[in-house]
């Protein structure tokens, strides 16, 4: 879901709403929680707030009545909020690549992707053209998000955003999505289309509504960024996205690479901290070019130039498969922040373009 491990900060809510605070960290397990029904006027009393808002914002009165008219509080999103890996979890154990890659680099994936590569090869030329990122990556991208737009997601997100809004946990967060959501409607996308994954994500690439604002663009020219129906709106989106985030064109994503038996990690281990995704990045080692690398023994599996800067992983520790990143790697973390992801995004892509 794009942009969302980026974006979501875990951050308490600081304010009580209508006499409830979200639970602080030091409240006990026994504290007693507000009954389905005080919830849910809790609920109704937010909506007033977050109408209020968009108002000030110059979301159209009948706009406003049509996205909240009968919205009720969702409880199921909450529990899939709370439920996510890591949301309270300090373990440092890191799960196997291969396992994942098989899951998400399989033949059906694969296939899918060559296949609409080749319904889209005249608006991914032209998309590629103008964006200068490859067509298999953005298709990739796609593939991730909603296995080529077989599904998007069936939460209603306006249900979804004002729900987690007033949960608080992100209420800043969650709150400008709701009303970036309304203003999508204001511009006359209808309530129909309204639908995506249960944290506000929707359309073939999964944009939370701030970002399309912000990057969805009409690729067919019919005036209409269409990321539900239009492959070439959602191609060009994802570009877009891409373009804006530091893709830098001509460069992979990364090669794979075969580093020797006798190796001394302990001469390219990072020293600096991400300020974002930090225990992502930790897992890449300093940056050198592809040349220092050769002379390190490390030896790249695919054509690059020797004046590229890399950083090397080992998704799965010495003796196994080991890559090559370039600064566009980054560029794919910027839209979910996961090695795994990244990773099988840019294999994924590999595989397309065979």
């Amino acid at each position: 879901m794009s942009r969302l491990l980026r974006q979501i900060r875990l951050v308490a809510a600081s304010c009580a709403l209508l006499g409830f605070a979200a639970p602080s960290q030091g409240q006990s397990a026994w504290t007693i929680q507000p009954s389905a029904s005080s919830e849910e006027a809790g609920f109704q009393g937010y909506l007033q707030l977050l109408a209020a808002r968009a108002r000030s914002e110059g979301v159209r009165e009948s706009t406003i009545q049509a996205m909240t008219s009968g919205l009720t509080f969702n409880p199921k999103v909450i529990a899939l909020d709370r439920s996510q890996p890591g949301a309270s979890s300090t373990s440092t154990k890191v799960p196997a690549f291969a396992p994942y890659r098989r899951k998400h680099v399989d033949a059906a994936r694969i296939a899918g992707g060559r296949t609409m590569y080749a319904r889209v090869a005249g608006s991914a030329a032209a998309v590629e053209r103008r964006y200068g990122v490859p067509a298999p990556i953005l298709i990739a991208i796609w593939g991730h998000e909603t296995n080529y737009g077989s599904y998007m997601g069936d939460f209603d997100l306006a249900r979804s955003l004002a729900t987690l809004a007033y949960e608080g946990r992100r209420r800043d967060l969650f709150t400008d999505e709701f009303i970036a959501l309304l203003k999508i409607a204001d511009r006359g996308v209808p309530r129909s289309r309204m639908t995506g994954s249960w944290a506000g994500a929707f359309g073939n690439p999964q944009f939370l509504p701030s970002i399309y604002l912000r990057l969805a663009v009409d690729g067919d020219g019919d005036g209409d960024a269409d990321i539900w129906n239009s492959r070439a709106d959602t191609l060009a989106s994802i570009a877009n996205y891409f373009r804006d985030a530091g893709w830098r064109t001509g460069q992979p994503w990364g090669v794979p690479a075969r580093v020797p038996d006798s190796f001394d990690r302990s001469g390219v281990t990072a020293r600096l901290v991400a300020p974002e995704c930090p225990r992502v990045h930790a897992r890449h080692a300093r940056w050198h070019t592809i040349g220092e690398w050769r002379a390190r023994g490390v030896v790249p599996l695919a054509p690059i130039a020797n004046d590229v800067m890399a950083s090397l992983i080992e998704p799965d520790g010495p003796g196994q498969t080991a890559y090559l990143l370039t600064g566009n790697y980054r560029v794919i973390l910027d839209y979910n922040c996961s090695n795994y992801y990244a990773l099988s995004v840019g294999l994924l892509a590999d595989e397309i373009a065979r």
